[in-house]
């Protein structure tokens, strides 16, 4: 783990190596974020990551969402999300699991026009499979502002997991 002073002494090229890739394949919010060093502490620097998202467009906060993998899917993962889907046991469901998910993942991108976003950490699969048959329901507008919050609960955990208290 790193401390927020040795965060906040990274030059701008070695935070981006190291938090880059906190907003899934978006290096753009951490470049962002970084702008309002110095961080005071661990949660000034995870609410910088979320003020970096909420200022921008919506079309970048759209390829942000879409940045994102289905949930249980086969396809390569990044580091973070394959330790995170394992973690909720996504790498190990059933046939009939599996089709659960394939199936809620393209009525949700069918109806939304983006992947489904949730922070799986400390998370079930079935609770994952209870938000997303709700979800599917919502209205679009709803599930934007709701994928852009799940969004921010998955860079919340990443840096958690990297920068000390």
């Amino acid at each position: 783990m790193i401390t927020i002073s040795s965060v906040n002494a990274l030059s701008p090229q070695a935070f981006l190596d190291a938090f880059g890739d906190v907003a899934e394949h978006s290096p753009w919010v951490a470049r962002e974020a970084q702008s309002f060093r110095p961080f005071h502490n661990r949660d000034q620097m995870i609410a910088a990551f979320e003020r970096a998202i909420r200022a921008a467009n919506r079309d970048a906060q759209l390829a942000l969402i879409c940045a994102h993998p289905d949930l249980a899917t086969k396809a390569k993962l990044t580091q973070d999300s394959s330790r995170e889907q394992a973690g909720a046991g996504l790498d190990s469901l059933t046939e009939e699991e599996f089709a659960r998910f394939s199936e809620l993942n393209a009525r949700y991108k069918s109806c939304f026009g983006f992947p489904f976003i949730f922070a799986v950490k400390g998370a079930t699969k079935h609770m994952i499979l209870e938000s997303f048959a709700v979800r599917v329901g919502n209205e679009r507008e709803a599930e934007f502002a709701g994928a852009l919050a799940q969004v921010c609960r998955i860079f919340r955990f990443r840096i958690e997991d990297r920068v000390s208290p």
